[in-house]
């Protein structure tokens, strides 16, 4: 392995299970498609995209019980190294049904499991031991029950000046990590209001709000994905945007993640935000090619980044 590493966090790991049936109908016994399993969670999600674009990355996340040991045996078959933290619950599993008649996409996502105290300090412990070695550190996903607010702030405070940490969260969460500076947050268009205190999505709002956003916080890249209208990033010299691209999802799952994993494994290999951003939307759009929680494919993302425009809007000091 290279000597500067990736690392992820995933707090709230799952087992994504996806299926489909004819049709949806209430209180009818609807045979399903077979179940295909998939390895997720945040951070477990951008390492799968990582990998699969070809850069090494060890994936870190608590696991238990029999969905525990399938989640290990998921990473492992996509070539993905683990830091297995073991803990007293078993791992929650998630469903997505799509209705064939429909087309709609129905994902059930359960609570994830309980972490105590030992546990969750455990991971934060296990994230400070190889701080050293990590050229980027993604700790992404939702909080299970157990878990503080400001776990995300900790994780930042435990391997702050050892390489570019990026933190993909919302809501307290993400507020509670930015008091103590990061290199990268990745938020959604609804994620990127509640944290700016706005309802407006018209671009001169959004890009009023992101400047508030890196004034205010130690933030070196805001990277605020818009779905099918694109993207924006935002850093303290410039603003790019970044068209959509047409496609007609057979899934939403794993689209940010997807998006996400692009972005780093574009900037770790050459550092040009053109680039990473221009891939960042390909790889979000190839995960809507793909039913479930399959994400992107290596040979889609470098397909459709030739088809995403990438615009400078301005510097910040024009």
């Amino acid at each position: 392995m290279p000597d500067r590493q990736i690392f992820t966090l995933t707090i709230n790991p799952a087992v994504d299970i996806s299926t489909s049936v004819k049709k949806m109908l209430p209180f009818t016994k609807m045979h399903c498609r077979p179940a295909h399993r998939d390895a997720g969670g945040g951070g477990i999600n951008v390492a799968r995209v990582l990998r699969r674009l070809g850069t090494e990355v060890t994936a870190i996340y608590p696991a238990a019980g029999s969905p525990g040991r399938s989640l290990n045996a998921l990473i492992d078959a996509e070539d993905v190294h683990s830091i297995v933290i073991p803990a007293h619950s078993d791992t929650r599993e998630n469903l997505t049904i799509f209705d064939e008649a429909s087309g709609e996409q129905y994902r059930l996502i359960f609570p994830g499991a309980p972490l105590n105290e030992s546990e969750w300090q455990e991971c934060i412990d296990a994230i400070a031991s190889i701080a050293h070695r990590a050229a980027f550190v993604i700790a992404s996903g939702s909080l299970p029950a157990g878990v503080p607010h400001d776990f995300y702030r900790n994780v930042v405070e435990s391997t702050k000046g050892v390489g570019k940490i990026v933190i993909d969260t919302s809501g307290a969460a993400l507020k509670a990590a930015l008091e103590a500076g990061v290199y990268l947050i990745k938020p959604n268009l609804h994620e990127f209001q509640e944290l700016a205190g706005i309802t407006t999505n018209d671009t001169s709002s959004l890009i009023d709000a992101g400047r508030q956003l890196l004034d205010r916080y130690q933030i070196e890249i805001i990277a605020l994905s818009l779905g099918p209208d694109g993207a924006l990033l935002l850093t303290h010299n410039a603003i790019l945007s970044a068209s959509g691209l047409p496609i007609k999802p057979v899934s939403v799952s794993g689209a940010g993640d997807s998006f996400l994993g692009a972005m780093i494994w574009s900037l770790a290999n050459c550092d040009d935000l053109d680039a990473a951003l221009r891939y960042g939307v390909a790889a979000g759009s190839a995960a809507l090619l793909n039913p479930g929680t399959e994400l992107c494919r290596a040979a889609d993302v470098h397909r459709l980044a030739a088809e995403v425009t990438v615009t400078k809007i301005a510097k910040f000091n024009d």
